[in-house]
């Protein structure tokens, strides 16, 4: 996925412009991670929830917050806390076709959104995150 060069350094010149270090975790549709970054100030544990939030996306192919509020604690547990329902996590699509997911964590949800819909944008990728199939 040649996006993820891109991606990163958009995230990160978003955080930057809002002031919140963040972690940022690219992976590819399979949810293998070809990109991860954590910048200096961002919640060290937030790596392991960015890396949630992009497998979720990239899994269900919608927004970590299409996770059933209901199914959330059970799916959590279920998989060993690899799927989340928390907000940041986006799939990445081109010309509606899925490459996989960004996952943005340390901020508030409207900040890791913020950070992930900038590196989406960054390569041009698919701005509606309406699900294109249930998650």
């Amino acid at each position: 996925m040649c996006a993820t060069l891109e991606m990163p350094g958009a995230a990160v010149e978003a955080t930057e412009a809002i002031g919140q270090p963040q972690c940022i975790v690219i992976v590819d549709a399979s949810g293998e991670l070809p990109s991860e970054t954590r910048m200096t100030g961002s919640k060290f544990l937030s790596r392991r929830s960015a890396r949630a939030k992009a497998r979720t996306a990239a899994s269900t192919d919608a927004s970590s917050t299409a996770v059933p509020k209901a199914a959330r604690p059970q799916i959590a547990a279920a998989t060993g806390g690899e799927v989340t329902g928390l907000a940041g996590g986006l799939p990445i699509r081109i010309d509606g076709m899925l490459l996989g997911g960004i996952g943005v964590g340390s901020g508030s949800h409207e900040q890791d959104l913020t950070a992930a819909r900038a590196a989406l944008a960054a390569i041009g990728a698919d701005a509606d995150q309406t699900p294109k199939r249930n998650p």
